[in-house]
């Protein structure tokens, strides 16, 4: 076992790249696997440069709600409180939006997805969730000593 920040993993966890990650964010349902490629809400990768543009890349999924969630969703609306139910949907949702943006970056031969983004929205009782951004080929710059928790071991 190894210890990280007051949290105790298997070995073969403390490989993977959310050991890295301080305790705060090492929530799973925060966190997706990214297969290597680079995602960043910014507009450059620092310590890396764009080498080509593939193009925006897109992914998109609807989530229902179930009738019970939704009755229990407005019983909490009157008390007040989070709606752990419907957070969980939509960190659901994010995951597979951006699982769908990677995976099209990958078909295109990209590493990265620069300049990501969210739009959420309720249509009809059904939760959508959009990622978009711009899948690129980008290079590291020697010397520039920055390293990205997708990319170690890589």
């Amino acid at each position: 076992m190894t210890s990280t920040d007051n949290r105790t993993l298997p070995a073969a966890a403390a490989q993977h790249p959310i050991d890295a990650l301080p305790a705060s964010l090492a929530d799973l349902h925060c966190y997706t696997e990214t297969s290597g490629v680079i995602t960043t809400t910014m507009f450059d990768v620092p310590g890396y440069r764009v080498v080509r543009v593939l193009g925006a890349v897109y992914g998109l999924t609807v989530r229902s709600r179930n009738w019970a969630a939704s009755l229990g969703m407005v019983l909490k609306s009157v008390a007040g409180g989070e709606l752990r139910w419907f957070t969980n949907l939509l960190y659901t949702a994010r995951n597979d939006a951006i699982s769908r943006i990677v995976a099209e970056t990958q078909s295109r031969g990209g590493n990265a997805v620069i300049a990501l983004r969210f739009d959420a929205a309720d249509l009809g009782g059904f939760a959508q969730v959009c990622a978009y951004g711009t899948a690129a080929v980008v290079e590291k710059i020697e010397g520039a000593g920055v390293v990205h928790p997708q990319l170690e071991g890589k």
